[in-house]
């Protein structure tokens, strides 16, 4: 029995066992064999792209603040490891830039705009993925599709992920009729079965499900054939894919 080509997505890195969208949380997203990193971006208000879930520091650092009301500076004065463990006392809120650094291009990205910020954070997004060889290896997805259509006209090459919440009439619909090419669907697991994501990878469009934690729906997930899975948990994932090609009793026929 092979290994299933399922892609391991680390969410906001390791999220589970590392603070969120911090260095940390992706240097050990790879340590544990995850093949792509999911983050969230956001623009601070010197125009840098920082990598933040939230629109505030306040859950994820030990200051406050309003992330596109602060500059660079000010937001690397926060500890963003701290609130997690003591062990990631230290860490500091990343932007893109150090990221697309940290992690090897073998590795996919998953950048997932959560403002368009007037349409500024594209461009910025757009010149730094070119600046950094990173168009062909990163995937951008936002449940805003319409600055998934502008960084399109900005970056034609761009890879692009709809991420949604609903459960249409076709997922892969939703794909073929954008108007521009779609690379994958981001669907939330609960809203998918089977038959929608053979349709969909029938068309060439890989979808990556989120955010799937459970031993039990990583399987279901990967029984349904996904390309790939977001979870908090990538360890947790690689181990299940490894067992999963292993003959019974553990011993080579």
């Amino acid at each position: 029995m092979t290994q299933p080509s399922v892609l391991v997505i680390a969410h906001r890195g390791a999220k589970g066992e590392a603070p969120e969208n911090t260095l940390g949380a992706f240097r050990l997203g790879i340590e544990q064999g995850c093949d792509a990193i999911e983050l969230d971006v956001h623009l601070s208000k010197d125009g840098e792209i920082i990598v933040i879930h939230d629109f505030t520091i306040d859950r994820t650092t030990d200051r406050k603040g309003v992330v596109h009301e602060m500059t660079l500076s000010e937001l690397k004065q926060a500890d963003a490891g701290r609130w997690f463990s003591s062990q990631y006392e230290g860490e500091r809120i990343p932007t893109l830039e150090e990221v697309f650094d940290l992690v090897p291009p073998e590795v996919m990205i998953n950048v997932e705009i959560k403002d368009s910020y007037d349409r500024k954070l594209e461009p910025a997004l757009a010149e730094l993925m070119k600046r950094k060889d990173r168009v062909h290896n990163v995937v951008v997805s936002s449940f805003d599709h319409k600055s998934l259509l502008f960084l399109k006209l900005l970056l034609p090459e761009a890879k692009i992920g709809l991420l949604y919440e609903i459960n249409p009439g076709s997922h892969a619909g939703l794909a073929t009729g954008f108007g521009v090419p779609v690379y994958s669907l981001h669907p939330n697991f609960k809203r998918i079965n089977r038959e929608d994501i053979r349709d969909a990878l029938s068309k060439g469009i890989q979808v990556y499900p989120w955010t799937i934690n459970d031993e039990k729906k990583m399987k279901q997930a990967i029984e349904k054939g996904a390309s790939g899975i977001i979870t908090d948990f990538p360890g947790k994932l690689r181990k299940i894919l490894t067992a999963w090609s292993q003959p019974l009793g553990g011993k080579d026929d």
